[in-house]
């Protein structure tokens, strides 16, 4: 389902024949044998920097497995759309950088594939999954690559991802890509990945680079990382910079990292946020100094916690049994760990946030809004699209795209809006009814219904009804793994699934701790004390794993 350029990319031999020195040699000062070399599928930023450090190995050899572990298993997995053919050019600078003291931070000389939906200016493509956007040029790179460029971290490449951020059809498939095409999970054959940020939550949870960026509207980041077995950060809106990525909605679009454990997301949560003149809703971070949110992490952090479960957010059904068991055996485990458990710290406004649309209709306004104003910012645009109108027919037109099969009835309906841009009053009421919905009348008025006069710490629930009310009003989340469905499981596809599988056995499941704006760092601090009591990820089986590894390239 590849091009044939990118698939010269993809294949390696564009990255692999760059002739680069690399004069560090394997064991110079380094404490430990190659075969002792944890694996890339458990490998931390702390394992790497030391390893770094002592001369294990260099970023180029990193970088290397990487790359070799893309290829043995993309083809089934359709992750990465495209390679960094400079990925190891970079990584040879960075280890450079390394011999001369030089270390830009935690991230230095760190593998990192982002989402095709976050620009870089460089020799890869940003599209969102779709050949609308192929060759097209940004005028820099993203904030967010810049930022992680700053911490010394390589982009190894793009992430695959639902095409437009799954914001095009109403019957189309999470994972579905128009360049890669269908992306699916490693822990069962052809099972649904979910979410948008699809080939990210694969990518990180199979070690094909330490960790990725994700973005999230409304469960894209939640959604793939619960069900690929890692963690996800859905940070605050304003936290992270949107500048050049493309966008879905200004008022609920926010990046995050995707990692395999609470303090590899932390380290690059702490490299990508930050104030930027280009996204003004930056200017809202209430501190100067971002935090570093990796330090003091402690297993005693929820001891004293005060947290709030929000039971009339949570519907049973056969689906979910499974998942609300393990929810409850998880808020004992809570309990032990010294926290005071509130149950019924219900959302005040539920009802009426089931009964709103107004997030359909801001999203909608925004899409044709923002969307036209990233395009007026390319500085090559070869298929000439400056609106959404354009993108529509385009889509239409181009039979790669899987029209009329996938439909573009979103984007109509999102055409047909009555207010020409989101400065109308209507998207202004629907703004300010989703910040009581979300807030007052969901999880602010949740914190605020126990716990005394501070009222609770966070909130808990199991991932998969966690997204939706923190979305709207632009809330932080952070999921980590909960559990999995019995191997009993029987497998069982959606209706409107295309054959992917919606549930199967060995299927991870996660629990979020949602919270205040910009209370990343207590939310942090919990899950990374429910993550080392229970260490749940490591009980996860895929059907398929890459078998390359750093010592393969010593």
């Amino acid at each position: 389902m590849f091009s044939k350029p990118l698939m010269y990319v993809l294949g390696l031999q564009t990255v692999s024949a760059i002739a680069v020195s690399n004069p560090l040699r394997y064991g110079y000062s380094c404490k430990i044998m190659p075969a002792d070399i944890p694996s890339l599928v458990n490998i931390t930023i702390d394992d790497i920097t030391t390893h770094l450090y002592d001369g294990c190995f260099t970023s180029y050899q990193l970088t290397q497995a990487y790359i070799a572990r893309i290829g043995q298993v993309n083809s089934t997995l359709h992750a990465v759309v495209e390679l960094n053919p400079d990925a190891l050019t970079i990584a040879a600078s960075l280890d450079a950088e390394r011999r001369n003291g030089k270390i830009r931070g935690p991230l230095h000389g760190v593998p990192i594939l982002i989402k095709d939906n976050i620009a870089t200016l460089d020799k890869m493509n940003t599209t969102a999954g779709s050949y609308a956007l192929l060759g097209a040029v940004p005028p820099s790179d993203s904030t967010m690559a810049a930022k992680l460029r700053d911490a010394g971290a390589i982009i190894l490449g793009k992430s695959g991802m639902s095409e437009w951020a799954n914001y095009r059809s109403s019957n189309g498939t999470s994972g579905w890509g128009a360049r890669h095409g269908q992306i699916t999970s490693a822990y069962y054959p052809n099972l649904d990945p979910s979410g948008s940020s699809s080939g990210s939550a694969i990518a990180t949870d199979l070690g094909l680079s330490l960790a990725t960026l994700g973005t999230e509207t409304s469960g894209s980041i939640i959604s793939p990382s619960e069900r690929n077995n890692i963690v996800g950060i859905k940070p605050t809106v304003g936290l992270t910079s949107r500048y050049l990525v493309i966008p879905i909605s200004e008022h609920q679009d926010t990046i995050g990292p995707m990692a395999r454990t609470v303090k590899d997301a932390a380290y690059i949560l702490s490299a990508i946020a930050g104030k930027d003149k280009n996204d003004n809703y930056t200017s809202q971070i209430p501190f100067d100094t971002i935090p570093e949110y990796w330090k003091n992490l402690k297993r005693t952090s929820l001891k004293g916690a005060k947290i709030g479960i929000p039971r009339n957010a949570i519907t049973s059904s056969n689906d979910t049994t499974t998942i609300i068991t393990a929810f409850n055996q998880t808020i004992e485990i809570i309990r032990n760990l010294g926290a005071e458990i509130y149950e019924n710290a219900n959302f005040p406004a539920y009802d009426q946030f089931l009964q709103s649309n107004n997030s359909d209709m801001l999203m909608g306004v925004d899409f044709k809004t923002n969307l036209k104003q990233y395009l007026s910012l390319l500085v090559q645009n070869p298929n000439n699209i400056t609106s959404l109108s354009d993108l529509i027919k385009f889509v239409k037109s181009d039979p790669r795209e899987d029209y009329p099969d996938r439909d573009v009835d979103i984007w109509i309906q999102a055409e047909n809006q009555t207010c020409v841009d989101n400065t109308c009053d209507a998207a202004r009421k629907a703004y300010e009814s989703n910040l009581y919905l979300g807030g007052e009348g969901g999880i602010l008025g949740a914190l605020k219904s126990a716990g005394g006069k501070d009222g609770l710490d966070a909130l808990i629930l199991p991932s998969s009804f966690a997204s939706d009310i923190a979305a709207i009003a632009g809330y932080p989340v952070v999921t980590v793994p909960m559990g999995f469905y019995p191997s009993n499981t029987t497998a069982a596809k959606d209706e409107y699934s295309r054959e992917l599988f919606e549930i199967a056995p060995g299927l991870p499941f996660g629990l979020s701790f949602l919270g205040r704006r910009f209370d990343e760092q207590k939310l942090i601090n919990f899950a990374f004390a429910y993550e080392q009591e229970t260490k749940v990820r490591e009980r996860g089986t895929t059907y398929i794993a890459p078998k390359a590894e750093i010592k393969d390239f010593l």
